[in-house]
Protein backbone atom coordinates (compact mmCIF):
# COMPACT_ATOMS: atom_id res chain seq x y z
CA UNK A 1 0.00 0.00 0.00
CA UNK A 2 1.11 3.64 -0.75
CA UNK A 3 0.54 4.97 2.69
CA UNK A 4 1.80 2.28 4.80
CA UNK A 5 4.41 3.38 7.05
CA UNK A 6 8.28 3.37 5.61
CA UNK A 7 10.25 0.37 8.11
CA UNK A 8 12.72 1.75 10.50
CA UNK A 9 16.28 -0.20 10.00
CA UNK A 10 16.28 0.51 13.93
CA UNK A 11 13.04 -1.18 15.35
CA UNK A 12 12.52 -4.43 16.71
CA UNK A 13 9.43 -5.92 14.84
CA UNK A 14 6.28 -4.54 15.86
CA UNK A 15 8.40 -3.56 18.90
CA UNK A 16 7.98 0.78 20.02
CA UNK A 17 10.96 2.27 18.89
CA UNK A 18 14.11 2.81 20.92
CA UNK A 19 13.35 7.05 20.76
CA UNK A 20 10.01 5.98 22.60
CA UNK A 21 10.94 4.05 25.22
CA UNK A 22 11.86 5.25 28.66
CA UNK A 23 12.65 2.95 30.87
CA UNK A 24 15.65 0.56 30.82
CA UNK A 25 16.03 -2.92 32.31
CA UNK A 26 19.56 -2.42 34.83
CA UNK A 27 22.82 -0.72 33.42
CA UNK A 28 22.69 1.39 36.34
CA UNK A 29 26.38 1.52 36.60
CA UNK A 30 26.30 2.30 32.75
CA UNK A 31 24.28 5.48 33.48
CA UNK A 32 26.16 6.77 36.26
CA UNK A 33 29.32 6.96 34.11
CA UNK A 34 27.73 8.62 31.46
CA UNK A 35 25.71 10.83 33.81
CA UNK A 36 28.99 11.92 35.52
CA UNK A 37 31.01 12.42 32.32
CA UNK A 38 28.30 14.70 31.71
CA UNK A 39 27.47 16.53 34.79
CA UNK A 40 31.27 17.07 35.27
CA UNK A 41 32.39 18.15 31.56
CA UNK A 42 34.50 15.19 30.93
CA UNK A 43 32.00 14.04 28.21
CA UNK A 44 34.06 11.62 25.45
CA UNK A 45 33.41 12.66 22.06
CA UNK A 46 32.20 9.16 20.85
CA UNK A 47 30.74 6.02 22.93
CA UNK A 48 30.61 3.16 21.50
CA UNK A 49 27.78 1.37 22.95
CA UNK A 50 28.56 -2.61 23.21
CA UNK A 51 26.26 -5.71 24.54
CA UNK A 52 24.06 -8.68 23.03
CA UNK A 53 21.30 -7.62 20.93
CA UNK A 54 18.04 -6.40 22.53
CA UNK A 55 20.34 -5.67 26.22
CA UNK A 56 19.26 -2.22 25.51
CA UNK A 57 21.89 -0.74 23.61
CA UNK A 58 19.59 1.64 21.53
CA UNK A 59 17.23 2.97 24.53
CA UNK A 60 20.23 3.81 26.31
CA UNK A 61 21.77 5.85 23.26
CA UNK A 62 18.67 7.65 23.57
CA UNK A 63 18.48 8.58 27.14
CA UNK A 64 22.28 10.04 26.71
CA UNK A 65 20.89 12.29 23.48
CA UNK A 66 17.55 13.37 25.60
CA UNK A 67 19.62 14.71 28.34
CA UNK A 68 22.44 16.22 26.33
CA UNK A 69 20.68 17.94 24.32
CA UNK A 70 18.54 19.67 27.85
CA UNK A 71 16.12 17.44 28.45
CA UNK A 72 15.29 18.12 32.27
CA UNK A 73 16.39 14.97 34.44
CA UNK A 74 13.54 13.20 36.27
CA UNK A 75 13.44 10.55 39.01
CA UNK A 76 16.55 9.03 40.40
CA UNK A 77 18.93 7.61 37.26
CA UNK A 78 20.82 10.84 35.88
CA UNK A 79 19.95 10.20 32.35
CA UNK A 80 15.93 9.64 33.11
CA UNK A 81 14.01 12.46 30.56
CA UNK A 82 10.28 11.76 30.83
CA UNK A 83 8.48 11.13 27.79
CA UNK A 84 6.07 14.64 28.27
CA UNK A 85 9.98 17.09 27.72
CA UNK A 86 9.99 18.98 25.21
CA UNK A 87 13.45 17.42 23.58
CA UNK A 88 11.54 14.06 24.21
CA UNK A 89 8.90 15.20 22.05
CA UNK A 90 11.13 16.50 19.68
CA UNK A 91 13.08 13.63 19.44
CA UNK A 92 10.53 11.14 19.01
CA UNK A 93 9.13 13.05 15.70
CA UNK A 94 13.35 13.09 14.62
CA UNK A 95 12.42 16.55 14.23
CA UNK A 96 15.10 18.43 16.54
CA UNK A 97 17.54 20.61 14.58
CA UNK A 98 20.62 19.22 16.62
CA UNK A 99 19.99 15.34 16.39
CA UNK A 100 21.06 13.46 13.64
CA UNK A 101 20.16 9.35 13.16
CA UNK A 102 21.95 7.46 10.36
CA UNK A 103 20.67 3.57 10.00
CA UNK A 104 19.80 1.50 6.77
CA UNK A 105 18.27 3.13 4.92
CA UNK A 106 15.15 2.06 2.65
CA UNK A 107 16.09 1.21 -0.97
CA UNK A 108 12.37 2.52 -2.30
CA UNK A 109 13.10 0.90 -5.33
CA UNK A 110 13.27 -2.71 -4.29
CA UNK A 111 11.03 -2.17 -1.56
CA UNK A 112 12.90 -3.40 1.07
CA UNK A 113 15.74 -2.08 3.35
CA UNK A 114 19.21 -1.83 2.59
CA UNK A 115 21.27 -4.32 4.48
CA UNK A 116 24.30 -1.50 4.92
CA UNK A 117 24.57 1.76 5.93
CA UNK A 118 25.39 2.93 2.71
CA UNK A 119 28.11 6.15 2.51
CA UNK A 120 26.51 8.35 1.45
CA UNK A 121 24.21 8.27 5.44
CA UNK A 122 27.54 8.66 6.60
CA UNK A 123 28.04 11.52 5.34
CA UNK A 124 25.79 13.45 6.57
CA UNK A 125 27.49 12.99 9.61
CA UNK A 126 30.64 15.78 9.07
CA UNK A 127 28.06 17.91 7.14
CA UNK A 128 26.10 17.71 10.54
CA UNK A 129 28.61 18.36 12.90
CA UNK A 130 29.88 21.60 10.94
CA UNK A 131 26.79 23.50 11.90
CA UNK A 132 26.20 25.70 15.07
CA UNK A 133 23.50 23.88 17.38
CA UNK A 134 20.45 25.71 17.54
CA UNK A 135 18.51 24.97 20.17
CA UNK A 136 20.96 23.76 22.59
CA UNK A 137 24.79 23.71 23.53
CA UNK A 138 25.53 19.87 21.76
CA UNK A 139 24.71 18.39 18.66
CA UNK A 140 24.34 14.42 19.20
CA UNK A 141 24.48 11.66 15.93
CA UNK A 142 23.06 8.09 16.83
CA UNK A 143 24.30 5.50 14.35
CA UNK A 144 22.16 2.32 15.04
CA UNK A 145 23.97 -0.18 14.46
CA UNK A 146 27.45 0.93 13.20
CA UNK A 147 28.27 -2.09 13.03
CA UNK A 148 25.90 -2.26 9.81
CA UNK A 149 27.99 -0.18 8.00
CA UNK A 150 29.83 -0.49 4.96
CA UNK A 151 34.03 -0.17 4.40
CA UNK A 152 33.13 3.62 2.78
CA UNK A 153 30.66 4.89 4.91
CA UNK A 154 33.05 3.50 7.98
CA UNK A 155 35.88 5.51 6.50
CA UNK A 156 33.50 8.78 6.16
CA UNK A 157 32.66 8.51 9.69
CA UNK A 158 35.92 8.12 10.57
CA UNK A 159 36.16 11.68 9.57
CA UNK A 160 34.35 12.82 12.00
CA UNK A 161 36.49 11.03 14.98
CA UNK A 162 39.47 12.31 13.30
CA UNK A 163 38.70 15.91 13.95
CA UNK A 164 35.72 15.63 17.02
CA UNK A 165 33.21 18.77 17.26
CA UNK A 166 33.14 21.00 20.41
CA UNK A 167 29.93 20.13 22.20
CA UNK A 168 29.54 17.27 19.53
CA UNK A 169 28.26 13.71 20.54
CA UNK A 170 28.74 10.62 18.54
CA UNK A 171 27.15 7.51 19.98
CA UNK A 172 27.57 4.66 18.32
CA UNK A 173 24.93 1.18 18.97
CA UNK A 174 27.27 -1.65 18.20
CA UNK A 175 26.06 -5.48 17.84
CA UNK A 176 29.90 -6.90 16.94
CA UNK A 177 32.48 -4.98 17.59
CA UNK A 178 35.14 -6.82 15.51
CA UNK A 179 33.04 -5.92 12.35
CA UNK A 180 34.18 -1.97 12.77
CA UNK A 181 37.70 -1.07 11.97
CA UNK A 182 40.26 -0.56 14.26
CA UNK A 183 40.59 3.11 13.65
CA UNK A 184 36.91 3.66 14.65
CA UNK A 185 37.24 1.38 17.71
CA UNK A 186 40.45 3.17 18.97
CA UNK A 187 38.91 6.17 19.12
CA UNK A 188 35.35 5.87 20.71
CA UNK A 189 35.07 5.28 24.68
CA UNK A 190 33.19 1.74 24.79
CA UNK A 191 30.91 1.26 27.02
CA UNK A 192 29.46 -2.53 27.57
CA UNK A 193 26.21 -3.45 28.32
CA UNK A 194 25.56 -6.67 29.59
CA UNK A 195 22.34 -9.06 30.06
CA UNK A 196 20.86 -9.89 33.01
CA UNK A 197 19.95 -13.11 34.48
CA UNK A 198 17.58 -14.92 32.57
CA UNK A 199 15.07 -15.13 35.81
CA UNK A 200 15.20 -11.39 36.53
CA UNK A 201 14.29 -10.86 32.70
CA UNK A 202 11.18 -13.79 33.19
CA UNK A 203 10.27 -11.94 35.94
CA UNK A 204 10.52 -8.40 33.81
CA UNK A 205 8.06 -9.88 31.45
CA UNK A 206 5.39 -11.33 33.12
CA UNK A 207 5.12 -7.77 35.45
CA UNK A 208 5.82 -5.61 33.25
CA UNK A 209 4.49 -6.81 29.96
CA UNK A 210 1.73 -9.57 31.47
CA UNK A 211 3.02 -12.14 29.64
CA UNK A 212 2.71 -15.58 30.82
CA UNK A 213 5.01 -16.86 32.94
CA UNK A 214 6.25 -20.49 31.11
CA UNK A 215 6.60 -17.96 27.45
CA UNK A 216 8.29 -15.38 29.52
CA UNK A 217 11.05 -17.91 30.97
CA UNK A 218 11.52 -19.44 27.81
CA UNK A 219 11.81 -16.03 26.08
CA UNK A 220 14.26 -14.96 28.21
CA UNK A 221 16.24 -18.11 28.41
CA UNK A 222 16.17 -17.78 24.37
CA UNK A 223 17.54 -13.96 25.00
CA UNK A 224 20.02 -14.90 27.04
CA UNK A 225 18.77 -12.53 29.24
CA UNK A 226 18.30 -9.48 26.96
CA UNK A 227 14.96 -7.75 27.69
CA UNK A 228 14.73 -6.35 24.39
CA UNK A 229 15.21 -9.50 22.38
CA UNK A 230 13.19 -11.56 25.20
CA UNK A 231 10.40 -9.28 24.80
CA UNK A 232 10.43 -8.97 20.92
CA UNK A 233 10.72 -13.39 20.75
CA UNK A 234 7.61 -13.11 23.23
CA UNK A 235 5.43 -11.09 20.46
CA UNK A 236 6.75 -13.90 17.76
CA UNK A 237 6.31 -17.41 16.90
CA UNK A 238 9.88 -17.82 18.37
CA UNK A 239 9.33 -20.39 20.81
CA UNK A 240 7.66 -22.94 18.11
CA UNK A 241 10.37 -22.17 16.17
CA UNK A 242 13.55 -22.64 18.62
CA UNK A 243 11.79 -26.32 19.42
CA UNK A 244 11.52 -27.17 16.15
CA UNK A 245 15.23 -26.27 16.26
CA UNK A 246 16.17 -28.58 19.13
CA UNK A 247 14.82 -31.14 17.37
CA UNK A 248 16.61 -30.55 14.19
CA UNK A 249 19.65 -29.94 16.05
CA UNK A 250 19.82 -32.75 18.34
CA UNK A 251 20.44 -35.20 15.46
CA UNK A 252 23.32 -33.36 13.93
CA UNK A 253 25.47 -34.27 11.68
CA UNK A 254 22.49 -36.20 10.41
CA UNK A 255 19.66 -33.52 9.56
CA UNK A 256 15.88 -34.50 8.67
CA UNK A 257 15.76 -33.07 5.55
CA UNK A 258 11.70 -32.84 5.30
CA UNK A 259 11.72 -30.94 8.74
CA UNK A 260 14.72 -28.55 7.02
CA UNK A 261 12.18 -27.78 3.93
CA UNK A 262 9.41 -27.48 6.34
CA UNK A 263 11.40 -24.21 7.91
CA UNK A 264 12.80 -23.48 4.47
CA UNK A 265 9.39 -22.58 3.17
CA UNK A 266 8.51 -20.91 5.84
CA UNK A 267 10.92 -18.32 5.07
CA UNK A 268 9.82 -18.24 1.58
CA UNK A 269 6.66 -17.07 2.79
CA UNK A 270 5.72 -13.08 2.18
CA UNK A 271 5.95 -12.62 5.77
CA UNK A 272 8.73 -15.09 6.04
CA UNK A 273 11.19 -12.21 6.83
CA UNK A 274 11.55 -12.14 10.78
CA UNK A 275 11.35 -16.07 10.68
CA UNK A 276 14.35 -15.76 8.36
CA UNK A 277 16.06 -13.62 10.63
CA UNK A 278 15.38 -15.13 14.02
CA UNK A 279 16.24 -18.41 12.65
CA UNK A 280 19.88 -17.51 11.19
CA UNK A 281 19.88 -15.62 14.87
CA UNK A 282 19.08 -19.31 17.04
CA UNK A 283 21.68 -20.59 14.71
CA UNK A 284 24.66 -18.56 14.62
CA UNK A 285 23.84 -18.78 18.86
CA UNK A 286 23.67 -22.40 18.57
CA UNK A 287 27.33 -22.65 16.87
CA UNK A 288 28.97 -19.94 19.22
CA UNK A 289 27.48 -22.15 22.12
CA UNK A 290 29.01 -25.36 20.93
CA UNK A 291 32.62 -23.58 20.46
CA UNK A 292 31.98 -22.00 24.13
CA UNK A 293 30.97 -25.73 25.13
CA UNK A 294 34.15 -27.14 23.36
CA UNK A 295 36.27 -24.92 25.23
CA UNK A 296 34.62 -25.36 28.87
CA UNK A 297 34.61 -28.91 28.16
CA UNK A 298 38.13 -29.24 27.76
CA UNK A 299 37.88 -30.52 24.31
CA UNK A 300 40.75 -28.43 22.69
CA UNK A 301 41.13 -25.08 20.41
CA UNK A 302 40.52 -27.04 17.25
CA UNK A 303 37.25 -28.38 18.23
CA UNK A 304 36.34 -24.64 19.17
CA UNK A 305 37.32 -23.21 16.37
CA UNK A 306 35.67 -25.59 13.84
CA UNK A 307 32.29 -23.56 15.46
CA UNK A 308 33.66 -20.48 15.74
CA UNK A 309 34.53 -20.55 11.68
CA UNK A 310 30.84 -22.05 11.63
CA UNK A 311 29.78 -19.26 13.44
CA UNK A 312 31.20 -16.71 11.25
CA UNK A 313 30.37 -18.80 8.40
CA UNK A 314 26.40 -18.01 9.55
CA UNK A 315 26.55 -14.11 10.02
CA UNK A 316 28.80 -13.72 6.74
CA UNK A 317 25.54 -15.50 4.89
CA UNK A 318 23.02 -13.48 6.99
CA UNK A 319 24.49 -10.57 5.56
CA UNK A 320 24.83 -12.19 2.32
CA UNK A 321 21.56 -12.97 2.28
CA UNK A 322 19.69 -9.39 2.59
CA UNK A 323 22.87 -7.84 0.47
CA UNK A 324 22.63 -9.87 -2.19
CA UNK A 325 18.68 -10.58 -2.18
CA UNK A 326 19.68 -14.53 -2.22
CA UNK A 327 16.96 -17.04 -2.15
CA UNK A 328 14.90 -17.67 1.33
CA UNK A 329 14.79 -21.43 0.23
CA UNK A 330 18.56 -21.58 -0.08
CA UNK A 331 19.80 -19.57 2.31
CA UNK A 332 18.03 -21.80 4.82
CA UNK A 333 19.62 -25.07 3.22
CA UNK A 334 23.48 -23.63 3.40
CA UNK A 335 22.49 -22.48 7.07
CA UNK A 336 21.98 -26.24 7.86
CA UNK A 337 24.49 -27.59 5.69
CA UNK A 338 27.58 -25.30 7.68
CA UNK A 339 26.18 -27.02 10.80
CA UNK A 340 26.04 -30.34 9.53
CA UNK A 341 29.74 -29.89 7.69
CA UNK A 342 31.14 -28.69 11.26
CA UNK A 343 29.56 -31.35 13.16
CA UNK A 344 30.98 -33.72 11.01
CA UNK A 345 34.58 -32.48 11.11
CA UNK A 346 34.35 -32.34 14.90
CA UNK A 347 33.81 -35.91 14.73
CA UNK A 348 36.89 -36.71 12.65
Amino acid sequence: MADDPIPEADREGELAHPREVYDLVGHDDAERQAGEAFAEGRMHHAWMITGPKGVGKATFAWRLARRVLGGAPTGKSPLSVGPEDTVSRRLEALSHPDFLLIRRPFDAKRGKLRAEITVDESRRAPEFFSKSASESDWRVCIVDAADEMNTNAANALLKTLEEPPAKGLLLLVVNAPGRLPTTIRSRCRRLSLRASAPDACATWLAERHGIDAEIARRCADMAGGAPGRALALSQSDAPRLKETLDGILETLPRLDSRAVGVLASETAKRDGEAVRRTLMEFLERYAHDRARAAILGGEGADRAGIWVAAGDALARLARESETLYLDPKQTTHAAFTILKEAAQAETQ
